[in-house]
């Protein structure tokens, strides 16, 4: 589906792109240490930036097509070709839009340094509207309808063209996740974006202003040297590059020195510290280096011949603003891609469009299902992002590389394939310049939900619940907010006395956690989970797990014992002091239980305290009568290590402890003790197995015959 503020082209553009591949189907090699070659068999359009280089060309069957391929940081490998969109004319008229070229007619293109190529489409009735595709098959076009358009300039994301109908200048952003208010429309002139920045004249010869679109403030106002008013613009990163006409005065001002530097006058076009003209004169392609301050003389990268137009700009060569290389077309009809040999400026972000700081995998509310963000570089860059749960164990990680921008898209799944479990994740973009030198890196939290529950997670918040029954027959779940205290409730009334519930894990598909009752009859119950959008009563949706379970004087949820990621039932049997393990099919039932430990009639506190130790096993507390809490750590494979000792001469007043969960939102299982006075206590989990000491959470808990 394509996102917001994106199109997707008609069935019958899609019909006319045909199956037929395009021109180079393997990666073109170098023909020299210094030069790549990509054949084609003739080229309508041409430009390069940020690391994809972007044709029009024939496909097999004779249809023009605009195509992309990714370019190597060194140009010396070139991936296979891809569409973006159709540059014939379809049956009801509509085409590409062309200008006059050597070639016949040649479409306008404007490489993004994204990946994105700009041009306008052209209706049956002559209107014109811009289109940046983002995809082959997508392309933001929701652009107004006018004659002469023409793009100015491209920045990643951001886009401004110029319309001779109306002459007016229009800016925007292609909406490739959220949507952003950044519209403007003003009087045509020269400019130049860079990121978010606007650059374009200001008032009084060389004159410049610096335009921020998401802030909608003029940021920077600078005295360029220019003797004139501006009449094109070119920015790279701290370069500016201005003229005052086709055969006027021409610089480039140092943003960072504050230095002018003039430059050869004539059309160009400005990379990294440098700039490239075409002399036709002499027939070649001659390069300006200015990175050191002074401009050097000329000198020769590429031969190209005169030809008929006078500007061939993206028509017969272009250069790379967001990198070294500089594209023209050659005798042979193929792209040759040669490299500036100017060292360029350390790795920097330009932009970026950060996701906020949740994620419902669930799509619940119409949200996205996918954490979706993006960075745009001043030159092509290889990343990796990582994403870490609250012990810092790293759970997903993704890399990309060889463009100028990184497009991150977190569907909430670990590196195995499966959903992660609902909490509070780091997450770490590291980028690193694939030439020269930088480096950047960024980093954020993000707070999970819809994805596996935490330990004794009923509201599928990522947050651990507290379960209490009253004398009156109210079971009650309380959750927190991750502050470390239980701040709202649900309740649900008619639980006979005797009722004991047990918060559990999700036994079928839809991450749901469930919630266990063993009635006073000795049935036991699963209730299907409800996420946290409603109360429990006993004639809620359930199904039987079978009957004689008063049997067992302990039935608790530890977490995954057994390995496989679902939540298993632990049992004590009240004849032997046997403990038993239940594993959850995923089915919505239990496994015949299996004995694993004998004779723990010693314990007079038995709690499932879910994953304690961050190894994604889960874990059990056992307190012996001398008041030692111990703690056996669970196997995996449905078993218990030899118990380790976590607190001596504990816990004489609590006749409750609940394994309660996160409640604090640090990622780590904490626990719950009620006292004999009504008093309730929190200890929050350090993630290595033991505890902080007790903090009070809540009084009057007296009231309550079962805490769970």
């Amino acid at each position: 589906m394509p996102r917001r503020g994106l199109l997707p082209v008609s069935i019958a553009a899609l019909m006319a792109l045909g199956t037929a591949s395009l021109t180079v189907a393997e990666p073109a090699g170098a023909s020299s240490a210094a030069e790549t070659v990509v054949p084609t068999d003739g080229l309508w359009g041409l430009d390069i930036a940020g690391g994809y280089l972007s044709t029009v060309e024939r496909a097999p069957n004779g249809d023009p097509y605009v195509t992309n391929r990714t370019v190597s940081a060194d140009g010396a490998t070139v991936g296979a070709a891809e569409r973006r969109g159709f540059a014939g004319t379809y049956a009801v008229g509509q085409h590409a839009e062309g200008v006059p070229c050597d070639a016949g007619s040649c479409v306008p293109l404007r490489a993004t340094g994204n990946g994105n190529v700009g041009y306008f489409s052209v209706r049956s009735d002559g209107t014109e509207r811009a289109q940046l595709w983002t995809s082959p098959d997508t392309y933001h076009g929701t652009e107004p309808a006018v004659t002469g358009g023409r793009f100015t300039d491209v920045s990643g994301r951001f886009f401004a063209y110029s319309a001779a109908s109306t002459g007016k200048q229009y800016v925007d952003v292609v909406q490739q996740s959220r949507t952003a208010d950044v519209r403007l429309t003003r009087t045509a002139s020269a400019a130049s974006l860079w990121g978010t920045r606007l650059w374009a004249p200001g008032s009084g010869a060389g004159v410049v202003t610096s335009y921020d679109l998401k802030t909608k403030k003029t940021v920077a106002t600078v005295s360029t040297g220019a003797p004139c008013t501006v009449k094109e613009l070119q920015v790279t990163g701290r370069w500016l590059y201005w003229n005052c006409g086709p055969a006027g005065a021409a610089g480039v001002y140092d943003l960072t020195a504050k230095k002018k530097t003039t430059v050869p006058s004539g059309p160009a076009l400005v990379g990294d510290g440098y700039l490239v003209q075409h002399d036709r004169s002499a027939g070649q392609l001659k390069l300006t280096d200015f990175h050191t301050g002074t401009a050097q003389a000329p000198r020769a990268v590429a031969e190209l011949p005169a030809g008929t137009t006078a500007d061939q700009r993206r028509q017969t060569w272009a250069v790379d603003r967001f990198g070294g290389d500089i594209a023209y077309l050659g005798p042979d009809k193929a792209v040759h891609i040669v490299q500036s040999g100017v060292p360029s400026q350390g790795l920097a972000k330009i932009e970026s469009d950060v996701d906020g700081t949740t994620l419902d995998v669930k799509g619940r509310n119409a949200a996205p299902t996918a954490w979706d963000s993006s960075w745009q570089f001043n030159k092509p860059a290889t990343w990796t992002f990582t994403v870490k749960d609250g012990l810092g164990k790293e759970v997903r990680t993704l890399r990309g590389g060889g463009s100028a921008a990184a497009r991150v898209e977190w569907d909430g799944r670990t590196d195995a394939g499966g959903y992660a479990y609902n909490g509070t994740y780091s997450w770490t973009l590291a980028a690193t310049a694939a030439e020269g030198t930088g480096t950047f890196t960024t980093t954020g939290t993000l707070g999970l939900t819809g994805g596996l529950q935490g330990h004794h997670d009923l509201g599928g918040a990522r947050f651990g619940e507290m379960v209490t029954l009253n004398s009156s027959g109210g079971l009650t779940l309380h959750y927190t907010k991750g502050t470390g205290t239980l701040d709202w409730k649900q309740s649900g009334s008619g639980w006979p006395a005797g009722t004991l519930a047990v918060p559990f894990g999700d036994m079928g598909s839809d991450r749901c956690a469930e919630l266990l009752v063993r009635t006073p009859s000795g049935e036991l119950r699963r209730y299907a989970g409800t996420c946290g959008s409603g109360a429990y009563v006993p004639n809620s949706g359930h199904t039987s797990l079978g009957t004689g379970w008063n049997a067992y004087n302990v039935l608790t949820a530890p977490g995954d014992l057994t390995g496989d990621g679902r939540t298993d039932l632990l049992a004590r049997k009240a004849s032997t002091g046997d403990i038993y393990v239940f594993a959850n099919d995923g089915h919505g039932t239990l496994l015949p239980g299996r004995k694993i430990r004998t004779g723990w009639r010693t314990y007079n506190h038995i709690v499932g305290a879910g994953d304690l130790t961050g190894d994604g096993v889960g874990d059990l507390l056992a307190r012996e009568k001398d008041g030692t809490l111990y703690r056996y750590d669970g196997r995996g494979d449905g078993t218990l290590k030899d118990r380790v000792a976590v607190f001596g001469k504990w816990g004489d007043g609590y006749n409750a402890i609940v394994g309660a969960g996160d409640l604090t939102g640090d990622g780590r299982n904490d626990l719950v003790e009620r006292d004999t006075s009504g008093n309730l206590y929190r200890n929050d989990g350090k993630g290595n197995g033991s505890f902080t000491g007790r903090t009070k959470i809540a009084t009057g808990w007296s009231t309550y015959k079962g805490v769970f």
